[in-house]
């Protein structure tokens, strides 16, 4: 499933954004030509609306945001270079190629000639001009917990906890659907008493009533404005967060619906490899929101006034849409990943993920094969907030057998923070665990690319991926001669250090302040990925 995650809306448990003292302690370790942090930095004033949209490609030191430094990195190390074109492999729910922001930065297959019908490189798909979909016109999905809940009870322990997952994620379901529905009408209410569609904070301290209803969802609605940041939208987020309750009971736990029928193929056949389309962006394009995000963070077109910025600028994104909304198969992700190998991907980004992996061994045996043709898959850790290390937290797909050693080293998990540097710096809805997080970025309200030349604020483990794919991207365009594991290993080491304790996960009891542990037992690293000192390690790993 995407790792997109909704901001929580509810009228009793708000969002609360994580705040930054007067003074932030920062720690780097690293050699001395890396970004160093003084002891003491100084918040800034507020963020700019102009900071919020590219706040992931700021400084620590000179914006007191903990910003990936790729400004930094542009104007001190890259002036003057030229980077090698690299292809990235965007696995997601699909890309809209023709966005204005994208142009330019969108693979095409140099074997295949547009539409004659024929299979030109003779790959098995028929005019794969930009890459390829294996959803073919699949849009909704069951999960996979719902998939094996719905195979019946074959004595497994795979069956007991999936079916113990999947009626906590139903009672749940229902219980968000409650929510949901509150909350559209008091945003019904509020419309109706204001006679407007959209509306701010601002518009509400205008509003008088006698009438208890209105006056109780001006209430309500004002603290959900003071909690959920200056970006909220209560027509577009409200509708989102309808969309996805509803989706949900509708489809993705929806034990009658087989959204894979319309398709026509085996899932548990991984040897008929020729199915879906050329249709990169899916059967509506709107769909295609996910991947199409990704793909901007990565590579939408720099200082061009338009949207964001991408962290790349030497990128060709090649799409391969194999995730539905819902948990996606494991065959379509083998297929994928092997498929953007083929085409000259040197770094794949997988924002995905689920809690069961029937064919993990196929999905497996593709990152072995990603490994032996020196290509680095960067992977989302999840949006639960939990500890991954633990066995009933898997996600999936991972690169290890046991969750503890690993088979493969081009593969590398990242863990999202925010735009506070302290000890509620990672992302509260981010996955963490020693063992199997490898390093944090930038993934609470990125701005990038959305379907028909739109923009969107989206937050996620998601969305920290490609901005650590980006990363990688420049190392491999300015450093062409590193492989994958030294890149995996540059974003690692280089990173800059989290605070020395940091808050991990949601905060169960609202009532109670968070417990803050030691860093240590957020990642391998207990840092975040910078591509000014990525860059500059890339620099001194490639003279040895």
């Amino acid at each position: 499933m995407s790792h997109i995650k909704p901001l929580n809306l509810s009228a009793f448990a708000f969002l609360v954004l994580a705040g930054c003292g007067a003074t932030l302690q920062a720690q780097v370790s690293a050699p001395k030509e890396f970004i160093t942090a003084p002891l003491t930095i100084v918040k800034k004033a507020p963020v700019t609306e102009n900071e919020l949209k590219r706040w992931s490609h700021l400084d620590l030191i000179k914006d007191s945001i903990p910003g990936m430094s790729v400004d930094k990195a542009y104007a001190e190390l890259l002036q003057g270079k030229t980077g090698k074109k690299v292809i990235v492999g965007v696995v997601d729910s699909g890309v809209d190629i023709e966005h204005e922001d994208l142009q330019g930065m969108i693979w095409t297959n140099p074997k295949e000639i547009p539409g004659n019908g024929i299979d030109d490189d003779k790959n098995g798909y028929i005019d794969d001009i930009h890459g390829w979909n294996f959803l073919g016109d699949v849009v909704n999905e069951n999960l996979e917990m719902t998939r094996i809940v719905k195979k019946g009870d074959d004595g497994s322990e795979q069956y007991k906890n999936a079916l113990a997952q999947y009626t906590e994620k139903y009672d749940k379901a229902l219980k968000d659907k409650e929510q949901v529905d509150f909350l559209l009408d008091v945003h019904n209410t509020i419309k109706a008493a204001l006679n407007k569609k959209t509306y701010k904070a601002e518009d509400l301290n205008t509003l008088t009533s006698t009438d208890p209803k209105v006056a109780r969802s001006k209430m309500v609605m004002m603290q959900i404005f003071t909690n959920a940041g200056p970006t909220f939208d209560p027509e577009a987020e409200l509708e989102d967060y309808r969309e996805q309750v509803y989706n949900e009971l509708n489809f993705n736990l929806n034990k009658d619906f087989d959204g894979r029928k319309v398709l026509g193929d085996n899932a548990d056949d991984i040897k008929s490899t020729k199915y879906g389309n050329n249709i990169v962006f899916g059967p509506d394009k709107e769909k295609a929101l996910h991947g199409t995000h990704v793909a901007g963070i990565i590579a939408q077109i720099r200082g061009n006034n338009l949207g964001g910025d991408g962290v790349a600028n030497n990128v060709e994104i090649l799409t391969v849409r194999a995730v539905p909304d819902g948990d996606e198969y494991d065959k379509d992700i083998a297929l994928a990943i092997r498929y953007a190998v083929d085409n000259g991907a040197k770094v794949i980004n997988g924002s995905f993920g689920k809690s069961f992996s029937p064919h993990k061994k196929w999905v497996y045996d593709a990152i072995k094969y990603a490994k032996k043709k020196d290509v680095l898959i960067v992977h989302a850790a999840g949006n639960d907030g939990y500890n991954i290390d633990e066995k009933q937290n898997i996600n999936y797909p991972n690169d290890s057998e046991d969750n503890s050693k690993e088979f493969a080293d081009n593969l590398i998990t990242i863990g999202a923070i925010n735009k506070a540097y302290g000890q509620n710096v990672v992302a509260n809805f981010s996955n963490f665990g020693k063992l199997n997080v490898d390093v944090f970025a930038p993934g609470e309200e990125i701005y990038a690319t959305v379907p028909n030349n739109k923009y969107k604020y989206l937050q996620g483990t998601s969305m920290a991926s490609p901005n650590a794919a980006g990363v990688a991207t420049l190392i491999r365009s300015y450093y062409p001669k590193l492989k994958a594991s030294q890149v995996k290993q540059i974003l690692m080491d280089s990173g800059v250090a989290l605070p020395v304790k940091v808050v991990l996960g949601e905060n169960s009891d609202p009532n109670q302040e968070p417990v803050a542990v030691s860093s240590a037992e957020s990642s391998k690293t207990a840092k975040m990925v910078n591509a000014y000192n990525a860059l500059l390690l890339a620099e001194k790993m490639s003279k040895k």
